[in-house]
């Protein structure tokens, strides 16, 4: 598996790309974010996951991250760690916040595996679905198993 990095002005098309591609894995919906950089995972010549990088405040230090893949096996440590290296390497990011329905037990697996700091808010995804809230700082990120597998 191969991470790519994809901006908006530097690869506006690719970044289009899985910007799509994560949309409507997860909101059924093309252009559910529309302003994002996004980092694409390919298999060959193949996306099968992607990130975006959206929701970013550069005054507070703080960016949302939305994934999804078509392959179970994506989340190799170096595909996790470039994943990470985007919003506190190079963006100086102080944290990245999650938002999972309730229903993707599979990815609230994987954000409690990575040490991300859990909040659960009723209805923030519908009057019948509730959200986690995952936050992660940069210090839990530089601390954590991942990081240090790199």
């Amino acid at each position: 598996m191969t991470p790519v990095y994809f901006g908006p002005r530097s690869s506006p098309l690719q970044n289009m790309t899985v910007g799509r591609f994560v949309c409507e894995l997860i909101w059924q919906k093309a252009e559910a974010i529309r302003d994002y950089c996004s980092m694409g995972v390919f298999e060959r010549d193949r996306l099968v996951a992607g990130t975006l990088y959206h929701n970013w405040h550069p005054e507070t230090g703080v960016i949302e991250l939305s994934s999804a893949s078509i392959n179970k096996r994506w989340l190799t440590k170096p595909v996790v760690n470039a994943m990470f290296e985007l919003p506190f390497e190079r963006l100086g990011c102080q944290m990245v916040v999650l938002r999972v329905s309730e229903a993707n037990d599979n990815m609230v697996c994987i954000a409690r595996s990575f040490g991300f700091d859990e909040y659960f808010i009723p209805r923030l995804g519908g009057r019948n679905t509730g959200e986690h809230i995952f936050t992660l700082t940069d210090d839990q990120w530089s601390a954590s198993k991942f990081k240090k597998a790199a």
